[in-house]
């Protein structure tokens, strides 16, 4: 029986998904070894698996309408991390830097291309087509360096940005490039309004329907609908937005930007990017292909030099570009040698110029090539971009020209990136009581801190007061990236969860191991597993309330205070084993010497008596009984200024000091008969 064509009748792609995933777990895993990103090794895949490598994958328009999704899924994820607020900190570098590197590559470019003697839309494309670089690519080696905070990782997000967001009209123009229009004006002109009544709608959405939507929906607490109700939007605004003529991406885009101005995008994006992943691995699967790799052995000669075309092109617009918002040329060659690759939104546009016949297959495989190639050695270049910045910027040349240029200050300052992130703060997981008293005193010793939490309702309400708290999921990495748990000194989960506060101290010593991490349980028994999970140190309460009764017990039996801050700390020390053993070893700090006096407060319950309405020097409380009177309160004043001459009164509270027996004697001389 031929299981395989059974499989196929029930569930046609069943076995291309099988022979994608398990060839792309095999080739991802030797490149990881290797050091090569992930996309290359999915490029590789689709290379061997596609009509050009060993045919083991025949229906293409199944991966097409997977990768598909991945691309509305990517635009949508984009959306949600695009902050308005986060974009104007670094506008100067965002909208001069990389407007004039999107826009100098695409001149040059173009230039180059009508001078080859390609028609000028054709010419156009190829300059959109050069001027994107791989964010996917150049972020992952940022992070994984820990870069992105620095002035050129700054620089480098700001132009990734910019590329990030120009990519959309970019789509909207491909089709007027390639002639599907016969008025091209009337057509930018029908698309600008489309484009300003969809912004309309994406408006309006984001500032009253969407939140209260999903305001409603995270009070649920229910994951599962909260998930839902994100994939609805994004499709569902791709979807309107197709019907209007316009792309799918530009729908998932602005789906994104109205997640994003709610307080749940950070937990929305943590809960998609997982299938983001999954669909977007089969994008660079489908590209990979339509990559003939003897296509590229046949024609090594022109691809190497359109490679070191491209190189020199991106590399020198770029640091032109960065140049002029004033970062000294030693720091803009390094962004040049960061961002000089082709990106995955250049192949994604390029797909859609072959739909559209402004690439034929000679020139789609051309341009294949050299984006695989350029993605393939950008780790090793962004290894060697200090060094070989260094080097330019040292190169032999005329005094004067080096004074003038390269040597030139006008170095960008800090300052001009506003908003630095928080580090060396404390963030709080969990804003229950311990959170609350917590963050109270982290703002009276004036210790910076963020919150993170999961009861929406509390989120709106402290939001409003000024506290920096945000809605999400603790154990999801984008959300801790962005209260920067990375960057802080302490973090402290004050959750009732026991698995979740797990998975959280795991997620977070992925991100970091210098944070130390301080954890509120309430069972001794947990203690062993959080602290094997990562965490420093860990607080039951259960053992914490224990040890507060005895504390106050022994604070009864007037037991000196250094003596029980002594046992405390024994017992904190040991991990609370103290408690949970009937066994002790060593020094037994319950073997303490107890005095066989009580400190108690009584009241005088009647208007005569033996002790009543007369002198204390006359009744001889210490030497008759053996008590002494500590303290007085008389209408609601207690004082300890007690001579011979006080007198007991009916209503008194009287603090004394003395042995049981005595004391007892005493409570029946003043106390109700």
């Amino acid at each position: 029986m031929n299981y395989y064509l059974i499989a196929s009748a029930e569930l046609p792609m069943l076995p291309d998904i099988v022979i994608i995933f398990g060839l792309a777990t095999l080739v991802i895993l030797l490149f990881m070894r290797l050091k090569v990103p992930t996309i290359i090794g999915f490029l590789f895949t689709g290379a061997i698996a596609g009509p050009y490598g060993l045919s083991l994958v025949n229906a293409s328009t199944t991966v097409d309408v997977l990768s598909e999704i991945g691309v509305i899924l990517l635009l949508f994820v984009i959306g949600m991390e695009f902050s308005l607020k986060s974009l104007m900190s670094i506008k100067k570098a965002v909208f001069i830097g990389g407007s004039l590197q999107v826009a100098l590559t695409i001149l040059i470019a173009s230039t180059a291309s009508y001078f080859l003697g390609f028609e000028w839309n054709v010419a156009v494309f190829f300059g959109f087509l050069l001027a994107l670089s791989s964010t996917a690519i150049v972020l992952k080696l940022l992070q994984e360096s820990g870069q992105v905070n620095s002035l050129t990782g700054k620089t480098i997000l700001a132009i990734l940005i910019f590329q990030d967001i120009i990519i959309v009209p970019m789509m909207l123009l491909t089709p007027m490039l390639a002639g599907e229009s016969d008025n091209i004006f009337l057509s930018l002109f029908y698309m600008i309004v489309k484009g300003g009544l969809v912004i309309l709608i994406t408006i309006l959405s984001a500032k009253y329907l969407i939140p209260n939507l999903l305001y409603r929906i995270a009070r649920t607490r229910n994951e599962e609908l909260f998930l839902l109700s994100i994939i609805v939007i994004c499709f569902s605004v791709a979807f309107l937005t197709s019907l209007m003529g316009l792309s799918l991406g530009l729908g998932a885009f602005l789906a994104g930007l109205i997640i994003s101005e709610s307080e749940y995008s950070h937990h929305a994006t943590g809960k998609i990017l997982p299938f983001r992943e999954i669909f977007l691995s089969f994008f660079f699967v489908s590209v990979g292909m339509l990559f003939d790799v003897g296509f590229l052995f046949q024609h090594i000669g022109i691809i190497l030099l359109l490679l070191l075309m491209v190189f020199s092109i991106k590399f020198i617009m770029t640091a032109i570009a960065v140049r002029s918002i004033g970062v000294d040329f030693k720091e803009a060659f390094i962004v040049g040698f960061s961002i000089f690759q082709i990106g995955e939104f250049s192949l994604l546009l390029a797909k859609e110029g072959l739909k559209f016949e402004l690439l034929d297959e000679n020139n789609y495989q051309y341009f294949l090539a050299v984006s695989i190639i350029t993605m393939a050695i950008t780790p090793f270049v962004i290894n060697k971009r200090e060094n070989l910045s260094f080097k330019i910027v040292n190169l032999p040349l005329p005094k004067q020209l080096k004074t003038k240029f390269i040597s030139a200050a006008g170095s960008i300052s800090m300052a001009n990136f506003e908003g630095e992130e928080l580090s060396d703060h404390l963030v709080i997981i969990g804003y229950g009581l311990n959170g609350r008293n917590l963050s109270k005193a982290a703002k009276r010793a004036k210790i910076p801190y963020s919150i993170i939490e999961m009861n929406p309702e509390t989120v709106r309400v402290e939001a409003e007061k000024g506290e920096p708290i945000i809605y999400g999921d603790a154990s999801n990495e984008i959300v801790l990236k962005h209260v920067n748990v990375h960057r802080a000194r302490v973090v402290v989960i004050a959750i009732s969860n026991s698995d979740a506060t797990k998975s959280i101290i795991a997620t977070i010593r992925l991100l970091t191991k210098n944070a130390s991490i301080i954890v509120r349980t309430r069972y001794v028994n947990e203690i062993s597993a959080n602290l094997s999970m990562g965490a420093d140190e860990v607080i039951p309460e259960e053992f914490e309330t224990s040890i507060e009764i005895f504390t106050r017990v022994l604070n009864k039996y007037l037991i000196a205070k250094d003596e029980i801050e002594d046992f405390t700390e024994e017992v904190r020390s040991h991990n609370y084993e103290m408690f949970r053993s009937t066994k002790t070893n060593g020094r037994d700090r319950l073997n303490l010497d107890l005095p066989e006096i009580n400190f108690v407060s009584l009241k005088v319950a009647r208007d005569s008596g033996n002790y009543i309405n007369k002198p204390l020097k006359k009744i001889n409380l210490r030497e008759g009984l053996g008590i002494n009177l500590v303290a007085l309160k008389r209408d609601g004043k207690t004082t300890s200024n007690i001579n011979g001459e006080t007198k007991l009164k009916f209503g008194d509270i009287v603090y004394v000091v003395g042995k049981p027996e005595s004391l007892g004697v005493f409570e029946k001389e003043i106390g109700e008969s």
